[in-house]
């Protein structure tokens, strides 16, 4: 994306581990943020190098851990009720971006054939390890690192998938509209993509600013909106059918960003403003992250 053609729109730090100072560029056509520098794919995995990066671990041992593994907890269930609801037939599901592998063990005892994708190692060997511990088996061969360890895994045609997942994922991705591409050839022609992202509209990102937690500068590198995401797909001949809002995401985002911005956990404020986001929201229907469910275009 040509830097000439975007608009400077904040400048920030990387709050969370190196304190190193980015900037976010509008894109007005697509109403979406990009983060420069962008980090090459050889430094991006240096941004991820903090043990305490809670999406690769199962810590419980602060007081934030815990809030962290509740909110997922209830989370895991919320996603799998929404993949039972679109009553898949043969219930194949590729998770990207997986973590630890705790919403894929959930999708399995509810009958999901299921794979994942996570390229971070320690996190793809503790999803490895759960899967054969819970169920005493071989699961582990269903953890791959990349797109194209998958493709590359099988022998015959390309595998395809009733529901793709990305769960706060797609923001991490260095080009978006080449993946996208790479993800409609892994659905199924009447499947379903659901994926996750922040909101910058949201009230929280307003209130926080440069301190918002969601940034994530670098590991973010797009910063989505509703407009922004319909474009995306659209251009990919595929239609955002449904949005959803992820009302705890508030909560936890404006704990983080207090943090970010005070230099202490300030529970009390954080969940006033966590609140105050949701209820804004109300009028607005703009929330701190929001999931969009997406089909191939000549299904709508």
């Amino acid at each position: 994306m040509d830097k000439d053609n975007l608009q400077h729109f904040l400048s920030l730090n990387d709050y969370s581990l190196t304190q190193e100072k980015f900037d976010l560029y509008l894109n007005k056509e697509l109403e979406m943020l990009v983060t420069i520098p962008k980090p090459t794919n050889e430094e991006l995995g240096r941004y991820y190098e903090d043990s305490a990066y809670l999406p690769h671990t199962d810590s419980n041992k602060s007081f934030f851990d815990k809030i962290y593994q509740y909110v997922k907890k209830n989370a895991i269930e919320n996603k799998v009720s929404l993949l039972n609801s679109l009553k898949s037939e043969s219930k194949t599901v590729l998770d990207i971006g997986t973590g630890t592998g705790d919403f894929l063990l959930a999708c399995k005892k509810n009958g999901w054939s299921v794979t994942g994708i996570e390229p971070n190692k320690n996190a793809r060997t503790l999803a490895q390890e759960k899967f054969q511990q819970t169920l005493n088996n071989n699961s582990s061969n269903i953890f791959y690192d990349s797109l194209k360890s998958l493709q590359d895994s099988t022998s015959e045609k390309l595998p395809k998938f009733d529901v793709i997942t990305m769960w706060h994922v797609l923001e991490h991705v260095p080009e978006v509209e080449h993946y996208i591409k790479q993800l409609k050839t892994f659905l199924k022609s009447n499947g379903t993509l659901i994926i996750a992202v922040p909101n910058f509209k949201s009230y929280d990102a307003f209130y926080y600013g440069k301190f918002w937690a969601a940034f994530d500068v670098p590991r973010h590198l797009s910063h989505f909106s509703k407009k922004s995401m319909r474009t995306l797909f659209r251009n990919e001949e595929m239609n955002v059918i449904k949005i959803f809002p992820m009302k705890m995401d508030s909560f936890y985002v404006s704990l983080l960003s207090e943090k970010y911005k005070t230099g202490k956990m300030n529970y009390f404020k954080g969940f006033l403003i966590g609140l105050q986001s949701n209820i804004k929201a109300l009028i607005s229907d703009e929330y701190s992250s929001h999931i969009y469910l997406i089909k191939h275009k000549k299904l709508i």
